[in-house]
């Protein structure tokens, strides 16, 4: 089993240390206003149907070429300036002021869906990027889970309501991250698995595990699963109230349009699973327990322009060696397994698996060193991958 990996060298001075990026995290604010640019240019006479793909572009192409003009950045904070970090109230306030921007741009879309007449392909591209926003919303709502204080939860709990998907807290935070980068995890992806056979595993997966963790939660203080005190009826509730007045007030048609955008906002949050634990496994010790989530244990990425839209999500492995860290505060380590995009370029060859496994399969195996023990197979292609990449089970295995 290897090591741990070694902590990242200091840059500086912690005293006099500063974040060259801090004003450049407002990015996280105005990345997810721009969705209502087709709706927008339309109501002012720009009708050209390439208005309704603008969006969709500078995300999906945009963002993944600026990340390989503009590289990554491999800097770290200094440990001694993390408390600092962590207590500068301008960070938190930048996850706040998202919250507005998500609930307006998703109701000014939903409504202009509603109440004009569209070509499909201009209803689809603005019902895709209306749900591409709430998924960068459920990243906001990562963000907010981890956080210790009371509001910082509550309002990731009410974020995730704004997509139907008020579970999610409570599955990734109390199961995820309990069984991340194990074949127990619905949230994991296993090598020789496509999306979409992820997808059908994982999406189910987290509901069952998370209503199983909240009743699990309720029981040990004695209170019933159906009381106001189960946080996904909290979230379940505003989610109601949100969608039945939006159907209530624009009839029937918001039905699609709300159900798209809720599914489309999922499987953003799904890609993202997808992505960061493709293939890596934790080791069994001989207690039966798993060892300690590493940094290794995650696909980490430093390029610079999306994740400064994710807060830094793409510093993945140290989020989950370190989960209470703040986005600021995550740090770049050596020898990571490491993606070779940032995550909207990953999705999109995720989108088309034969791709996605051209691309990462032999960095999975680059990753463990060729230790097929290493490696969370998909079971039904483990034999296959095996013989593909030449790799051998250790002579006790093969005996058994």
């Amino acid at each position: 089993m290897p090591a741990a990996l070694p902590l990242p060298a200091q840059e500086q001075d912690p005293a006099s240390y500063r974040d060259r990026k801090k004003i450049m995290w407002l990015l996280s604010v105005i990345a997810p206003a721009t969705v209502v640019v087709g709706p927008v240019a339309y109501l002012n006479g720009y009708t050209h149907p390439l208005w309704f793909f603008a969006s969709m572009l500078a995300i999906y192409l945009g963002v993944p070429l600026l990340d390989y003009l503009l590289g990554e950045d491999l800097s770290n904070p200094p440990e001694g300036a993390v408390p600092r970090l962590e207590a500068d109230r301008y960070y938190r306030w930048i996850n706040y002021l998202v919250v507005p921007v998500l609930w307006g741009s998703l109701l000014f879309n939903v409504v202009f869906l509603a109440t004009h007449d569209l070509a499909w392909y201009e209803w689809l591209s603005t019902v895709i990027i209306t749900g591409s926003m709430l998924g960068f919303g459920l990243n906001l709502s990562h963000e907010l889970g981890h956080k210790k204080d009371w509001i910082g939860r509550k309002m990731g709990l009410f974020n995730s309501a704004l997509g139907g998907y008020g579970h999610f807290s409570i599955e990734h935070n109390r199961g995820h991250h309990r069984h991340v980068a194990t074949p127990e995890d619905p949230a994991s992806s296993k090598m020789g698995e496509s999306i979409y056979r992820f997808m059908f595993r994982e999406l189910p997966g987290a509901y069952f595990r998370a209503w199983d963790l909240e009743t699990e939660r309720l029981d040990r203080v004695g209170k019933s699963v159906w009381s106001l005190d189960n946080e996904i009826l909290q979230a379940g509730l505003i989610t109601a109230l949100l969608y039945g007045g939006l159907i209530a007030a624009f009839g029937p048609k918001m039905v699609p349009i709300l159900a798209v955008v809720a599914f489309w906002g999922a499987f953003q949050l799904t890609s993202a699973n997808y992505i960061e634990h493709y293939g890596l496994v934790r080791q069994k010790k001989p207690d039966g327990r798993y060892e300690h989530c590493q940094p290794h244990h995650s696909w980490n990425s430093n390029h610079i322009v999306s994740n400064l839209i994710v807060f830094h999500l793409q510093r993945h492995s140290d989020h989950h060696a370190n989960p209470t860290r703040s986005y600021q505060s995550l740090r770049n380590f050596p020898e990571l397994p490491t993606l070779p995009s940032g995550y909207f370029g990953m999705f999109l060859a995720a989108y088309v698996p034969p791709v996605w496994f051209a691309i990462m399969d032999k960095r999975v195996i680059k990753a463990v060193g060729g230790d097929a023990d290493r490696i969370n197979f998909l079971p039904a292609k483990r034999a296959m991958l095996m013989r593909r990449f030449g790799l051998r089970d250790k002579p006790e295995q093969a005996a058994a």
